[in-house]
C-alpha cells in the first residue's frame, strides 16, 4: 500500500496525471510526457539487462525467465484502441487511481469503461485475432 501511495504522489508531482500534459503529448506540443515515458523505457531496458547479466533470482530463489514475445497483428489493433482511448480520455490505466484520488471523480467513468473493456476482451478473446 505504501508503494502505491508513493507511486501516486510521484505521478501527481510529476504532472503525469494531468489531462493537459497528456493532450500536449498527443499534439506534439511538449517533450514532458515523452521524457517520462522514454526514461521509464530506459530504466526497464537497463533492469532487464541487469537481470540477465547477473542471473538475478526471485525472492523465492527461482530463476527469472524472460521469454521472447511473438508479434501478432492483434497487437496493432490493441495499440490503436489503447492510444485512442488514452487520447480521448486523457488517462491510461496507470494514473487512473491517482486522478481519482486527486479529486478528478469524472475519471471514474474512464475506470468503469476500462473494466468493461477488459471484461469484453475476456468474453470475446477466443474470437479475436491473436
Amino acid at each position: 500500500m505504501l508503494v502505491g501511495i508513493a507511486f501516486g504522489i510521484v505521478f501527481v508531482k510529476a504532472e503525469i496525471i494531468s489531462w493537459f500534459r497528456i493532450q500536449e503529448m498527443f499534439r506534439f506540443d511538449s517533450f514532458h510526457m515523452y521524457g517520462v515515458i522514454g526514461s521509464a523505457v530506459l530504466v526497464g531496458m537497463i533492469s532487464i539487462a541487469l537481470i540477465r547479466q547477473f542471473n538475478i533470482k526471485t525472492l523465492q530463489g527461482e530463476t527469472v525467465r524472460i521469454t521472447p514475445k511473438v508479434f501478432h497483428k492483434g497487437q496493432i489493433y490493441g495499440g490503436v484502441l489503447f492510444g485512442l482511448g488514452w487520447a480521448i480520455t486523457g488517462a491510461c490505466p496507470g494514473p487512473l487511481f491517482a486522478q481519482i484520488g486527486s479529486g478528478f471523480l469524472v475519471v471514474g467513468v474512464t475506470l468503469l469503461s476500462a473494466i468493461a473493456g477488459t471484461w469484453l476482451y475476456g468474453f470475446s478473446r477466443a474470437r479475436l485475432p491473436h
